[in-house]
């Protein structure tokens, strides 16, 4: 079958144009929720405690294992602790609740890389 001749109305012109721009806000708000997250190696030969908050002082929630990778969501200030990475107050937040010494966590620099937690 053949189509010689297509008609378009004025109603459906503007119906194709709600549809085309809802599909571009639709994308656009899958691009904005769609971020790739980072994993950064912990020390090689460290089995590393996280735990509860920002400092020693904190409860250990659980322990990684050696050769883990951590994503860093965001960071905060707390004790002072010495690894293989330097010495550092900076605590990198893992998980809701779990936090790392940046001082054991391979990120390239002695500072911040993530925002703060707030």
């Amino acid at each position: 079958m053949s189509v010689d001749r297509v008609e378009t109305t004025g109603s459906s012109e503007r119906t194709g144009q709600a549809e085309s721009a809802a599909a571009e806000s639709a994308g656009a708000a899958e691009s904005v929720t769609t971020a790739a997250v980072r994993y950064y190696s912990i020390a090689p030969g460290v089995r590393l405690n996280v735990r509860s908050g920002p400092g020693t002082g904190y409860t250990i929630v659980r322990v990684l294992p050696e050769g883990a990778k951590v994503p860093i969501f965001c960071q905060s200030p707390g004790t002072t602790v010495t690894g293989p990475y330097g010495t550092s107050n900076i605590w990198d937040n893992i998980d809701s609740g779990e936090y790392v010494s940046d001082a054991y966590v391979h990120t390239g620099s002695d500072g911040y890389i993530a925002p703060r937690c707030s």
